[in-house]
């Protein structure tokens, strides 16, 4: 999984890191937001409603939620159609809307209602995968884990960090390449930098603060 010059990028990942967080992008409301929720419950619902929509829209929809209820006990006498209404319009907000007052119903039935510090009964519950488990026991919990998105998975294979297919296997190649350290804000800090600089389809490789340890930048270089 990781490429031939495992040392150098060893040696690069506290240079990348400082460089990432010196250029000071600007953070999207909602990841302010969760990163200041220090609450795994609210980690956990609002990042159901992130899937597969952008912290643009999940934002508002997130603070709408939250007027509803903060705890998995205020979500017991909501009904459905009430939920989805307020998280609209979330992608597959009606999914959404069902799993969350279903898990808000677990935690309370089985869970004393208290959410889980552990992957392996996080992701026992519908709709919540590895990354969203990661991100609950990160920022809700404090407890070292690296959420991998789209952006840090698309972000560490152009570094050259890892060579990767799925997002799963790059969590798994970072927990072996990074060091713990930087476990709890890896996510926040390549979501920032892919949200404003280091984009799908254009990267901004001329201008980028870390384009000299960048392997993607080097192999697209033009002379």
């Amino acid at each position: 999984m990781y490429n031939k010059n495992m040392s150098k990028t060893l040696d690069n990942i506290d240079k990348v890191i400082k460089g990432i967080k010196e250029a000071n992008f600007p953070q999207r409301e909602f990841v302010k937001m969760m990163e200041h929720f220090h609450d795994p419950f609210k980690v956990l619902i609002c990042c159901i409603l992130s899937l597969r929509t952008n912290d643009l829209t999940t934002y508002p929809c997130s603070l709408r939620m939250l007027e509803l209820g903060t705890k998995p006990d205020d979500f017991l006498n909501i009904d459905e159609d009430t939920l989805a209404k307020a998280i609209y319009p979330v992608g597959f907000y009606k999914n959404k809307a069902k799993q969350i007052l279903e898990i808000s119903r677990i935690l309370v039935e089985k869970y004393d209602g208290k959410v889980p510090d552990s992957i392996e009964e996080l992701v026992k519950f519908k709709g919540v995968g590895r990354k969203t488990a990661n991100l609950v026991l990160a920022k809700g919990f404090g407890i070292p884990a690296i959420c991998v998105d789209v952006h840090v998975h698309r972000i560490s294979n152009r570094l050259g960090w890892v060579k990767t297919k799925t997002p799963e296997e790059t969590e798994f190649a970072l927990r072996k390449l990074l060091p713990e350290k930087y476990w709890l804000d890896i996510n926040t800090i390549l979501v920032t930098f892919g949200q404003n600089h280091c984009k799908p389809q254009r990267p901004m490789c001329a201008s980028c603060p870390v384009k000299e340890y960048c392997e993607f930048n080097k192999t697209n270089k033009k002379d």
